[in-house]
């Protein structure tokens, strides 16, 4: 992608034109945010499926390999953008952490504000001369509605205190350094002067997955990358990862995603070539 932002509406005729070709799962060099409003689409990402249902946000990060077949039904929004255009959004920092990023939206009011925003950001990308700080601010405010969404939606969220947030999103400051470490739960309570079982609270009310379950995630996140974009053997990615043995790091990356790194890697390139 050229520009530093793209935006077009989900129309029938679109959507009609969409279902009429043989589209192949690709990867991005941007960002990606489905709005959807209205109707469902099946999402295949990093091999594997899932049926999106109106309304509902899907943040897809630069580098996943993905693939859309939507119902005849789809109605909403697409928004691309470049890494640099939004630095600081938390969907992009939370997604090294998570399988995918998908966060319902309530209806009514809450839809239509997302539609009607969607509407003002499109006027202002149709003007003749495009004012990309003006799109900067409202894509930054759509952005943070749809993680105010995520934060609603949580039935955790009740118990989750400001003071867990702050613990919560430094343990992932730490674990961004040191997820490539042989490293367990211990490691990290400790590093934030708590015990284990705390830590695990505060990350289940805030991302609703044990803090084990975060760590693999944000391993398996990187070893993705690693087989797709360098050439080192299964062996010496594990070895990077903090996996001390071949077997067991393909027997994790096969549990997690019902194939093997070896065999990750020979679809991911074949659908680039």
């Amino acid at each position: 992608m050229d520009k530093p932002f793209h935006l077009f509406e989900l129309t029938k005729e679109l959507i009609d034109d969409f279902r009429s070709r043989d589209y192949e799962a690709h990867f991005h060099d941007f960002e990606e945010l489905i709005i959807i409003t209205q109707g469902s689409l099946e999402h295949f990402i990093d091999f594997k499926k899932e049926v999106l249902e109106a309304p509902v946000a899907c943040y897809v990060s630069m580098g996943k390999m993905h693939k859309l077949i939507p119902e005849k039904d789809l109605r909403g929004w697409v928004i691309n953008y470049k890494t640099a255009f939004i630095p600081d959004s938390k969907l992009s920092f939370y997604s090294n952490f998570a399988t995918s990023t998908n966060i319902p939206l309530s209806g009514g009011t809450c839809i239509n504000q997302f539609i009607a925003l969607c509407q003002i950001i499109n006027t202002e990308y149709n003007r003749e001369v495009v004012d990309h700080l003006t799109i900067q601010h409202l894509l930054g405010g759509l952005v943070a509605m749809i993680d105010a969404e995520r934060k609603r939606r949580s039935p955790a969220d009740n118990v989750t205190t400001a003071s867990q947030v702050i613990t919560f999103n430094n343990f992932l400051k730490i674990l961004e350094e040191n997820y490539h470490c042989n490293e367990g739960v211990a490691f990290y309570a400790n590093k934030l002067n708590m015990s284990g079982r705390n830590l695990n609270i505060v990350c289940q009310n805030n991302f609703r997955k044990s803090v084990s379950e975060i760590i693999e995630t944000r391993k398996l996140v990187e070893a993705k990358r690693m087989l797709l974009y360098t050439d080192k053997t299964v062996s010496e990615i594990g070895y990077d990862l903090g996996y001390n043995e071949k077997s067991y790091f393909t027997r994790v990356f096969h549990t997690k995603m019902e194939v093997t790194p070896s065999r990750f890697r020979e679809m991911t390139r074949a659908i680039i070539s």
